[in-house]
Protein backbone atom coordinates (compact mmCIF):
# COMPACT_ATOMS: atom_id res chain seq x y z
CA UNK A 1 0.00 0.00 0.00
CA UNK A 2 1.37 3.41 -0.94
CA UNK A 3 2.11 6.06 1.65
CA UNK A 4 -0.64 8.22 0.17
CA UNK A 5 -3.19 5.42 0.57
CA UNK A 6 -2.11 4.80 4.17
CA UNK A 7 -2.41 8.52 4.85
CA UNK A 8 -5.95 8.59 3.42
CA UNK A 9 -7.11 5.55 5.37
CA UNK A 10 -5.51 6.90 8.54
CA UNK A 11 -7.46 10.15 8.24
CA UNK A 12 -10.71 8.27 7.52
CA UNK A 13 -10.18 5.98 10.51
CA UNK A 14 -9.29 8.86 12.80
CA UNK A 15 -12.25 11.10 12.07
CA UNK A 16 -14.96 8.46 11.71
CA UNK A 17 -13.82 7.01 15.03
CA UNK A 18 -13.72 10.37 16.81
CA UNK A 19 -17.19 11.41 15.64
CA UNK A 20 -18.95 8.20 16.67
CA UNK A 21 -16.97 6.95 19.70
CA UNK A 22 -18.88 8.83 22.39
CA UNK A 23 -22.25 7.66 21.07
CA UNK A 24 -21.00 4.10 20.57
CA UNK A 25 -19.78 4.00 24.16
CA UNK A 26 -23.27 5.08 25.28
CA UNK A 27 -24.85 2.36 23.13
CA UNK A 28 -22.52 -0.30 24.54
CA UNK A 29 -23.10 0.74 28.16
CA UNK A 30 -26.89 0.83 27.75
CA UNK A 31 -26.96 -2.27 25.54
CA UNK A 32 -25.11 -4.42 28.06
CA UNK A 33 -28.00 -4.66 30.58
CA UNK A 34 -30.53 -4.86 27.74
CA UNK A 35 -28.95 -8.15 26.68
CA UNK A 36 -30.14 -9.58 29.99
CA UNK A 37 -33.47 -7.74 30.17
CA UNK A 38 -35.46 -10.93 30.78
CA UNK A 39 -33.20 -12.04 33.61
CA UNK A 40 -33.12 -8.56 35.16
CA UNK A 41 -36.91 -8.19 35.02
CA UNK A 42 -37.28 -11.60 36.66
CA UNK A 43 -34.71 -10.70 39.33
CA UNK A 44 -36.39 -7.43 40.29
CA UNK A 45 -39.81 -9.04 40.34
CA UNK A 46 -41.38 -7.37 37.30
CA UNK A 47 -42.16 -10.77 35.80
CA UNK A 48 -44.68 -12.62 37.97
CA UNK A 49 -44.70 -16.39 38.31
CA UNK A 50 -47.78 -18.06 36.85
CA UNK A 51 -50.13 -19.86 39.20
CA UNK A 52 -50.13 -23.66 39.06
CA UNK A 53 -52.59 -25.12 36.57
CA UNK A 54 -53.01 -28.45 34.77
CA UNK A 55 -50.77 -28.82 31.74
CA UNK A 56 -53.79 -29.48 29.51
CA UNK A 57 -55.94 -26.69 30.94
CA UNK A 58 -58.09 -25.07 28.23
CA UNK A 59 -57.24 -21.55 27.17
CA UNK A 60 -59.70 -18.73 27.68
CA UNK A 61 -61.06 -16.85 24.69
CA UNK A 62 -58.99 -13.88 23.62
CA UNK A 63 -62.19 -11.85 23.58
CA UNK A 64 -62.69 -12.55 27.30
CA UNK A 65 -59.16 -11.42 28.10
CA UNK A 66 -59.54 -8.33 25.93
CA UNK A 67 -62.72 -7.41 27.78
CA UNK A 68 -60.85 -7.67 31.09
CA UNK A 69 -58.06 -5.43 29.85
CA UNK A 70 -60.54 -2.83 28.58
CA UNK A 71 -62.55 -2.98 31.80
CA UNK A 72 -59.41 -1.99 33.72
CA UNK A 73 -58.94 1.02 31.43
CA UNK A 74 -62.37 2.64 30.81
CA UNK A 75 -62.42 4.57 27.55
CA UNK A 76 -59.51 2.68 26.03
CA UNK A 77 -59.59 0.57 22.86
CA UNK A 78 -57.54 -2.45 21.89
CA UNK A 79 -54.33 -1.74 20.00
CA UNK A 80 -52.15 -4.86 20.00
CA UNK A 81 -51.88 -8.41 21.30
CA UNK A 82 -48.68 -10.40 21.57
CA UNK A 83 -48.09 -13.95 22.76
CA UNK A 84 -45.27 -15.29 24.92
CA UNK A 85 -43.43 -18.16 23.28
CA UNK A 86 -42.60 -20.07 26.46
CA UNK A 87 -45.64 -19.29 28.63
CA UNK A 88 -49.43 -19.33 28.08
CA UNK A 89 -49.51 -15.56 28.43
CA UNK A 90 -51.07 -12.90 26.21
CA UNK A 91 -49.96 -9.27 26.42
CA UNK A 92 -52.70 -6.77 25.59
CA UNK A 93 -51.95 -3.16 24.70
CA UNK A 94 -54.70 -0.56 25.00
CA UNK A 95 -54.88 3.18 24.39
CA UNK A 96 -57.36 6.04 24.21
CA UNK A 97 -57.65 5.80 20.39
CA UNK A 98 -56.50 3.47 17.58
CA UNK A 99 -53.54 5.69 16.62
CA UNK A 100 -52.42 6.42 20.20
CA UNK A 101 -48.73 7.14 20.77
CA UNK A 102 -46.42 4.91 22.80
CA UNK A 103 -46.59 7.23 25.81
CA UNK A 104 -50.38 6.74 25.96
CA UNK A 105 -50.34 2.95 25.81
CA UNK A 106 -50.93 0.55 28.68
CA UNK A 107 -49.77 -3.07 28.46
CA UNK A 108 -51.22 -5.81 30.67
CA UNK A 109 -50.36 -9.51 30.68
CA UNK A 110 -52.85 -12.31 31.38
CA UNK A 111 -52.56 -16.03 32.04
CA UNK A 112 -54.58 -17.60 29.22
CA UNK A 113 -55.52 -20.59 31.40
CA UNK A 114 -56.88 -18.76 34.44
CA UNK A 115 -57.46 -15.22 33.18
CA UNK A 116 -55.39 -13.86 36.07
CA UNK A 117 -53.41 -10.71 35.42
CA UNK A 118 -49.70 -11.51 35.68
CA UNK A 119 -48.15 -8.12 35.22
CA UNK A 120 -48.29 -4.58 33.92
CA UNK A 121 -45.32 -3.52 31.82
CA UNK A 122 -43.75 -0.51 33.47
CA UNK A 123 -42.64 2.11 30.98
CA UNK A 124 -41.12 4.21 33.77
CA UNK A 125 -38.63 1.66 35.05
CA UNK A 126 -34.87 1.57 34.65
CA UNK A 127 -34.96 -0.96 31.79
CA UNK A 128 -37.49 1.13 29.87
CA UNK A 129 -35.29 4.20 30.37
CA UNK A 130 -32.21 2.35 29.09
CA UNK A 131 -34.11 1.00 26.07
CA UNK A 132 -35.36 4.46 25.13
CA UNK A 133 -31.88 5.95 25.52
CA UNK A 134 -30.40 3.12 23.48
CA UNK A 135 -32.88 3.33 20.62
CA UNK A 136 -33.48 7.05 20.07
CA UNK A 137 -32.02 9.08 23.00
CA UNK A 138 -35.60 10.27 23.75
CA UNK A 139 -35.66 12.13 20.41
CA UNK A 140 -37.99 9.86 18.45
CA UNK A 141 -37.31 9.21 14.77
CA UNK A 142 -34.63 11.95 14.45
CA UNK A 143 -32.74 10.33 17.33
CA UNK A 144 -33.03 6.88 15.73
CA UNK A 145 -31.75 8.14 12.39
CA UNK A 146 -28.89 10.00 14.07
CA UNK A 147 -27.79 6.85 15.88
CA UNK A 148 -28.09 5.00 12.58
CA UNK A 149 -25.67 7.51 11.05
CA UNK A 150 -23.29 6.91 13.98
CA UNK A 151 -23.56 3.19 13.28
CA UNK A 152 -22.54 3.74 9.67
CA UNK A 153 -19.54 5.80 10.77
CA UNK A 154 -18.64 3.00 13.18
CA UNK A 155 -18.67 0.50 10.32
CA UNK A 156 -16.45 2.79 8.21
CA UNK A 157 -14.09 3.09 11.18
CA UNK A 158 -13.99 -0.71 11.44
CA UNK A 159 -13.34 -1.07 7.72
CA UNK A 160 -10.56 1.53 7.70
CA UNK A 161 -9.05 -0.05 10.81
CA UNK A 162 -8.91 -3.41 9.02
CA UNK A 163 -7.18 -1.79 6.04
CA UNK A 164 -4.57 -0.19 8.32
CA UNK A 165 -4.05 -3.35 10.37
CA UNK A 166 -2.19 -5.22 7.61
CA UNK A 167 0.65 -2.72 7.10
CA UNK A 168 0.85 -1.98 10.83
CA UNK A 169 1.31 -5.66 11.76
CA UNK A 170 3.43 -6.59 8.74
CA UNK A 171 6.64 -6.67 10.81
CA UNK A 172 5.07 -8.02 14.00
CA UNK A 173 3.76 -11.52 14.85
CA UNK A 174 -0.02 -11.71 15.19
CA UNK A 175 -1.15 -11.04 18.76
CA UNK A 176 2.00 -9.16 19.77
CA UNK A 177 1.56 -7.06 22.92
CA UNK A 178 4.61 -4.91 23.60
CA UNK A 179 3.89 -4.50 27.30
CA UNK A 180 7.52 -3.74 28.18
CA UNK A 181 7.74 -0.81 25.80
CA UNK A 182 5.92 2.48 26.15
CA UNK A 183 2.41 2.72 27.57
CA UNK A 184 1.21 4.07 24.24
CA UNK A 185 2.62 1.10 22.33
CA UNK A 186 0.95 -1.29 24.75
CA UNK A 187 -2.45 0.31 24.23
CA UNK A 188 -1.97 0.48 20.45
CA UNK A 189 -1.38 -3.28 20.44
CA UNK A 190 -4.34 -3.95 22.74
CA UNK A 191 -6.58 -1.73 20.60
CA UNK A 192 -5.50 -3.46 17.40
CA UNK A 193 -5.62 -7.02 18.72
CA UNK A 194 -9.08 -6.80 20.30
CA UNK A 195 -10.37 -4.87 17.32
CA UNK A 196 -9.26 -7.47 14.76
CA UNK A 197 -10.45 -10.40 16.93
CA UNK A 198 -13.93 -8.90 17.39
CA UNK A 199 -14.17 -7.27 13.96
CA UNK A 200 -16.83 -9.65 12.59
CA UNK A 201 -19.06 -9.29 15.64
CA UNK A 202 -18.69 -5.51 15.78
CA UNK A 203 -19.54 -5.26 12.07
CA UNK A 204 -22.66 -7.43 12.44
CA UNK A 205 -23.93 -5.63 15.54
CA UNK A 206 -23.15 -2.23 14.04
CA UNK A 207 -24.93 -2.89 10.75
CA UNK A 208 -27.94 -4.59 12.37
CA UNK A 209 -28.18 -1.60 14.69
CA UNK A 210 -28.33 0.67 11.64
CA UNK A 211 -31.14 -1.45 10.16
CA UNK A 212 -33.04 -1.32 13.46
CA UNK A 213 -32.99 2.47 13.40
CA UNK A 214 -34.91 2.30 10.11
CA UNK A 215 -37.88 0.47 11.67
CA UNK A 216 -40.29 3.39 11.23
CA UNK A 217 -39.36 4.09 7.57
CA UNK A 218 -39.51 0.36 6.81
CA UNK A 219 -42.98 0.14 8.37
CA UNK A 220 -44.09 3.15 6.30
CA UNK A 221 -42.75 1.53 3.12
CA UNK A 222 -44.71 -1.64 3.88
CA UNK A 223 -47.87 0.35 4.59
CA UNK A 224 -47.60 2.38 1.39
CA UNK A 225 -46.67 -0.64 -0.72
CA UNK A 226 -47.74 -4.17 0.16
CA UNK A 227 -50.37 -3.30 2.79
CA UNK A 228 -52.03 -0.83 0.41
CA UNK A 229 -52.17 -3.52 -2.28
CA UNK A 230 -53.67 -6.06 0.11
CA UNK A 231 -56.43 -3.69 1.24
CA UNK A 232 -57.11 -1.93 -2.08
CA UNK A 233 -60.69 -3.24 -2.13
CA UNK A 234 -61.50 -1.40 1.12
CA UNK A 235 -60.12 1.96 0.02
CA UNK A 236 -63.52 3.62 -0.41
CA UNK A 237 -65.26 2.01 2.58
CA UNK A 238 -65.89 3.73 5.89
CA UNK A 239 -63.75 2.41 8.71
CA UNK A 240 -65.78 0.68 11.46
CA UNK A 241 -65.70 2.23 14.94
CA UNK A 242 -63.89 0.23 17.65
CA UNK A 243 -67.24 -0.77 19.17
CA UNK A 244 -68.28 -2.49 15.91
CA UNK A 245 -65.26 -4.80 15.63
CA UNK A 246 -65.78 -8.53 15.47
CA UNK A 247 -64.23 -11.32 17.53
CA UNK A 248 -60.45 -11.13 17.91
CA UNK A 249 -60.42 -14.81 18.85
CA UNK A 250 -62.13 -15.75 15.58
CA UNK A 251 -59.72 -13.57 13.61
CA UNK A 252 -56.71 -15.37 15.09
CA UNK A 253 -58.24 -18.81 14.49
CA UNK A 254 -59.00 -17.92 10.86
CA UNK A 255 -55.42 -16.77 10.29
CA UNK A 256 -53.87 -19.89 11.84
CA UNK A 257 -56.21 -22.15 9.84
CA UNK A 258 -54.99 -20.50 6.63
CA UNK A 259 -51.35 -21.32 7.46
CA UNK A 260 -51.11 -24.73 9.19
CA UNK A 261 -48.00 -25.20 11.31
CA UNK A 262 -47.80 -21.55 12.35
CA UNK A 263 -48.71 -19.76 15.57
CA UNK A 264 -49.75 -16.17 16.24
CA UNK A 265 -46.96 -13.95 17.47
CA UNK A 266 -48.56 -10.53 17.25
CA UNK A 267 -51.93 -9.00 16.40
CA UNK A 268 -52.46 -5.38 15.34
CA UNK A 269 -55.94 -3.93 15.70
CA UNK A 270 -57.58 -1.75 13.01
CA UNK A 271 -56.33 1.80 12.72
CA UNK A 272 -52.75 1.28 13.91
CA UNK A 273 -49.41 1.39 12.12
CA UNK A 274 -49.30 -2.35 11.43
CA UNK A 275 -52.81 -2.84 10.06
CA UNK A 276 -55.41 -1.04 7.99
CA UNK A 277 -58.50 0.77 9.23
CA UNK A 278 -60.62 -2.29 8.32
CA UNK A 279 -58.52 -5.28 9.42
CA UNK A 280 -56.99 -7.25 12.20
CA UNK A 281 -53.42 -7.96 11.09
CA UNK A 282 -52.42 -11.32 12.55
CA UNK A 283 -48.66 -11.85 12.25
CA UNK A 284 -47.82 -15.56 12.13
CA UNK A 285 -44.49 -17.21 12.90
CA UNK A 286 -43.10 -20.62 11.99
CA UNK A 287 -41.73 -23.34 14.24
CA UNK A 288 -38.03 -23.31 13.31
CA UNK A 289 -35.42 -20.86 14.68
CA UNK A 290 -35.37 -19.08 11.31
CA UNK A 291 -39.06 -19.11 10.34
CA UNK A 292 -40.13 -17.94 13.78
CA UNK A 293 -38.38 -14.64 12.98
CA UNK A 294 -39.88 -14.20 9.51
CA UNK A 295 -43.42 -13.03 10.23
CA UNK A 296 -46.25 -13.42 7.73
CA UNK A 297 -49.27 -11.09 8.08
CA UNK A 298 -52.79 -12.34 7.54
CA UNK A 299 -55.37 -9.59 7.13
CA UNK A 300 -58.75 -10.49 8.63
CA UNK A 301 -61.81 -8.34 7.96
CA UNK A 302 -62.47 -6.78 11.36
CA UNK A 303 -66.27 -7.03 10.98
CA UNK A 304 -66.96 -10.20 9.01
CA UNK A 305 -63.97 -12.20 10.27
CA UNK A 306 -63.11 -13.38 6.73
CA UNK A 307 -59.56 -13.70 5.45
CA UNK A 308 -58.81 -10.83 3.05
CA UNK A 309 -55.23 -11.64 2.10
CA UNK A 310 -52.04 -13.28 3.37
CA UNK A 311 -48.61 -13.04 1.77
CA UNK A 312 -44.93 -12.99 2.86
CA UNK A 313 -43.58 -9.59 3.74
CA UNK A 314 -41.04 -7.89 1.42
CA UNK A 315 -37.29 -8.41 1.74
CA UNK A 316 -36.66 -5.13 3.57
CA UNK A 317 -39.09 -6.15 6.33
CA UNK A 318 -37.36 -9.52 6.65
CA UNK A 319 -34.03 -7.70 6.95
CA UNK A 320 -35.48 -5.81 9.91
CA UNK A 321 -36.91 -8.97 11.52
CA UNK A 322 -33.56 -10.78 11.28
CA UNK A 323 -31.49 -7.81 12.43
CA UNK A 324 -33.28 -7.49 15.76
CA UNK A 325 -32.24 -10.82 17.34
CA UNK A 326 -28.76 -10.58 15.79
CA UNK A 327 -28.29 -7.16 17.36
CA UNK A 328 -29.25 -8.12 20.92
CA UNK A 329 -28.20 -11.78 20.87
CA UNK A 330 -31.40 -12.84 22.63
CA UNK A 331 -32.22 -15.86 20.45
CA UNK A 332 -29.79 -18.48 21.79
CA UNK A 333 -30.41 -18.54 25.52
CA UNK A 334 -28.07 -17.51 28.33
CA UNK A 335 -24.81 -18.84 26.76
CA UNK A 336 -25.24 -16.61 23.71
CA UNK A 337 -26.19 -13.66 25.89
CA UNK A 338 -22.98 -14.14 27.90
CA UNK A 339 -20.97 -14.22 24.67
CA UNK A 340 -22.67 -11.01 23.51
CA UNK A 341 -21.87 -9.41 26.88
CA UNK A 342 -18.18 -10.36 26.67
CA UNK A 343 -17.92 -9.02 23.13
CA UNK A 344 -19.67 -5.81 24.21
CA UNK A 345 -17.11 -5.34 26.98
CA UNK A 346 -14.31 -5.92 24.48
CA UNK A 347 -15.86 -3.30 22.20
CA UNK A 348 -15.88 -0.85 25.10
CA UNK A 349 -12.15 -1.51 25.53
CA UNK A 350 -11.56 -0.88 21.81
CA UNK A 351 -13.51 2.37 21.89
CA UNK A 352 -11.99 3.51 25.16
CA UNK A 353 -8.44 2.71 24.11
CA UNK A 354 -8.92 4.53 20.82
CA UNK A 355 -10.14 7.58 22.70
CA UNK A 356 -7.19 7.34 25.10
CA UNK A 357 -4.71 7.12 22.24
CA UNK A 358 -6.19 10.21 20.62
CA UNK A 359 -6.32 12.26 23.83
CA UNK A 360 -2.75 11.29 24.71
CA UNK A 361 -1.41 11.89 21.23
CA UNK A 362 1.72 13.91 20.69
CA UNK A 363 1.89 16.85 18.34
CA UNK A 364 3.46 14.63 15.73
CA UNK A 365 3.06 15.44 12.00
CA UNK A 366 0.70 13.23 10.01
CA UNK A 367 3.64 11.90 8.00
CA UNK A 368 5.15 10.47 11.18
CA UNK A 369 1.83 8.86 12.05
CA UNK A 370 1.74 7.21 8.64
CA UNK A 371 5.28 5.90 9.22
CA UNK A 372 4.06 4.61 12.60
CA UNK A 373 1.46 2.50 10.78
CA UNK A 374 3.95 1.31 8.17
CA UNK A 375 6.53 0.24 10.75
CA UNK A 376 4.24 -1.27 13.35
CA UNK A 377 4.73 1.59 15.78
CA UNK A 378 8.49 1.28 15.91
CA UNK A 379 9.01 5.02 15.47
CA UNK A 380 7.10 5.88 18.62
CA UNK A 381 9.63 6.74 21.33
CA UNK A 382 9.37 5.15 24.76
CA UNK A 383 7.49 7.01 27.49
Amino acid sequence: MSQRAVRLWYVVHKWTSLVCTGFLLMLCVTGLPLIFHDEIEHLIGEEQVLAAAPANAPLLSLDTLLDRALASRPGDVGLFMSFDEDRPVVNITTGPRPDAGVEQMTIRSYDRRTGAQVGVINDDGVMAFLLKLHTDMFLGLPGMLFLGAMGLLFFVAILSGMVLYAPFMRKLPFGTLRVRRSRRLKWIDIHNLIGIVAVAWMSVVGLTGVINTLADPITAMWQDGQLAEMTAGYRDETAPPPTALGSINRAVETAVAAAPGTRPQFVAFPGGNFSSAHHYAVFLQGATPITKRLLTPALIDAQSGALTDMRPMPWYAYALFLSQPLHFGDYGGLPLKLLWAVLTLLTIVVLGSGLYLWIGRRTTPLTARVREVETGGRLVPAE
